[in-house]
């Protein structure tokens, strides 16, 4: 496959005309002022070292190197063949609570940015395993496809946000039953869920969604990020309240959690402010049969901008060795020629 990796500065080959109007110009202007001298054919004999030949090659040479430096510049390249990698691993979703309660400051500097520092770390680490990413409050959204591309997954995790989701509220139902639909045909049993939230879930049958995904060979981990304390939530500078005018304080609810663990075989691990508690669930994970992986890959791009620029370089060489009046010592060569005259 064949690409331009600049390819926005192909558009500065438009003043390759513009260039050859220039010329044409000035060459009709340059024949303007030598006929205010007189006979053109006699200024030709009072001038026979000119040629006008040789101008015409040099701003050929030169426009022809103008052209070749703008597409080295662009860089072109060749590569992008589809590869295939096969790899044992497990593919992981993890939903996010996004919701206003993971802005509660029970943990510095609070529960979702704490939450995406881990999940940066975890990307970190990973080697074989493949990844995806929901963030839900009321609703959940795939916000990244199972990938084996960490890069990007950090990228989207980065991005995590209450923003992200118009509806407020917590459904961690729904977000589990989209986790277990987002999974490749390749993973059979090497699946797993990595809930990470405060568990206050207000709406659907979060043990239903649970035994669905245990249904399906699908292991759950869930962990339980805040404190069972609690903390008060404040956005824009001020803290929410309820609708009696109460401050809400966002509290932990493990016993959900670790049912949710449990009935799916897999495990419940309270963050602490010190450790979210993912690499626990890693050596969990570590520890799991392996499914064989097949992902397609882009091979890397090679670089083919040496090659015009290398033409570029040759061509404003010549132009600069050709003098635009003839030499007489190489007054026999005959190589340029205008109108049956020897020009050179």
């Amino acid at each position: 496959m064949f690409r331009f990796a600049n390819v926005e500065l192909l558009y500065l080959l438009l003043l390759i005309p513009l260039l050859a109007v220039i010329y044409a110009v000035a060459a009709h202007r340059r024949r303007r002022l030598v006929a205010r001298f007189g006979n053109t054919e006699l200024m030709r004999q009072l001038m026979p070292d000119f040629s006008s030949a040789r101008l015409r090659l040099k701003v050929t040479l030169f426009i022809l190197a103008y052209g070749c430096l703008v597409v080295a510049a662009a860089r072109p390249q060749l590569g992008s063949k589809l590869r295939e990698e096969k790899a044992r691993g497990v593919e992981m979703m993890l939903a996010v609570d996004v919701s206003n309660s993971m802005l509660a400051e029970d943990f510095e500097p609070n529960r979702l940015e704490r939450t995406k520092y881990a999940i940066n770390k975890l990307f970190e680490s990973l080697q074989q395993e493949r990844v995806g990413l929901i963030a839900f409050a009321a609703e959940p959204k795939v916000q990244l496809p199972i990938t084996s591309d960490y890069r990007m997954a950090q990228a989207f995790a980065k991005r995590l946000s209450p923003a992200l989701i118009a509806e407020q509220g917590t459904d961690i139902a729904k977000a589990l039953q989209l986790a277990a639909l987002s999974f490749s045909s390749q993973s059979e049993q090497s699946r797993v869920i990595i809930l990470i939230t405060d568990g206050e879930s207000h709406e659907g049958d979060v043990m239903a969604a649970a035994k669905m995904a245990a249904e399906q060979g699908i292991r759950i981990y869930t962990i339980g990020i805040g404190t069972p304390e609690g903390a008060p939530i404040e956005i824009g500078g001020e803290f929410v309240k309820d609708e009696n005018d109460e401050m809400v304080v966002s509290k932990l609810d493990e016993e959900m959690l670790q049912e949710v663990a449990s009935l799916t075989e897999g495990a419940y691990v309270r963050a602490t402010k010190q450790d979210i508690g993912l690499d626990e669930i890693v050596k969990s994970i570590n520890a799991m049969e392996k499914s064989e992986l097949t992902t397609v890959r882009y091979e890397e791009y090679n670089e083919q901008y040496q090659y015009p620029l290398a033409v570029a370089l040759v061509l404003l060489l010549l132009e600069f060795v050709i003098l635009a009046r003839r030499n007489p010592r190489l007054r026999g060569l005959n190589i340029f020629r205008e109108e049956g005259r020897d020009e050179q």
